[in-house]
């Protein structure tokens, strides 16, 4: 049986390293994992209860996709100590409307690669805050801050730095046992 994650980056920016890590996610990906990259997060309206009635078919597409994805894998920039704006944007989408969030139970994992020599810290925090409102399941560890991102990734956007690359791994593992313990415990209930 294949688990399916589904993966999107928080970055518009086509030579995004946040984008390039969820690449090298998919390439990392163990056998019986299949990884989709979901590249439509700048085509979300900006999220407004008002079109909640009617709903826009970008935003009925992430929620099927989310939906259907036994976990999500999201690599996120960090933009003023906080996770992105279009992020924030898809996120609040998909928990939405109130009670029937796709979020709710789904098994996550968050990275980040950053210039900067933290990574990502602080971003994957306020998104380990935004998942536990939404009553996701999140994997703690490990943590995925690629940081220095000029040094881990080559001229075409690779992830080369093998001690990153391991954490990507290692992250993709653990999401796929909270996957399955998620999966047990419903069979079970």
């Amino acid at each position: 049986m294949t688990t399916k994650i589904l993966a999107f980056s928080g970055a518009l920016r086509k030579a995004s390293t946040n984008s390039a890590l969820v690449r090298a996610a998919k390439q990392l990906a163990p056998e019986g994992v299949e990884i989709e990259i979901y590249d439509g997060i700048g085509n979300l309206p900006f999220f407004d209860q008002d079109l909640e009635g009617d709903v826009p078919a970008p935003v009925a597409e992430l929620r099927a996709k989310i939906a259907a994805a036994d976990g999500v894998l999201i690599a996120s920039p960090e933009y003023n100590y906080s996770i992105p704006g279009v992020l924030k944007n898809a996120l609040d989408w998909a928990s939405r409307p109130y009670g029937e969030s796709v979020l709710t139970g789904k098994p996550v994992a968050v990275m980040g690669a950053s210039g900067s020599g933290f990574g990502t810290v602080r971003a994957q925090n306020h998104l380990r805050d935004v998942f536990h409102w939404l009553d996701a399941k999140v994997v703690t560890k490990p943590e995925v801050h690629v940081g220095n991102n000029w040094e881990r990734f080559d001229g075409e956007g690779n992830l080369v730095d093998e001690t990153s690359r391991n954490l990507v791994a290692g992250l993709i593992a653990a999401l796929v046992v909270l996957i399955e313990e998620t999966q047990k415990a419903k069979a079970n209930a």
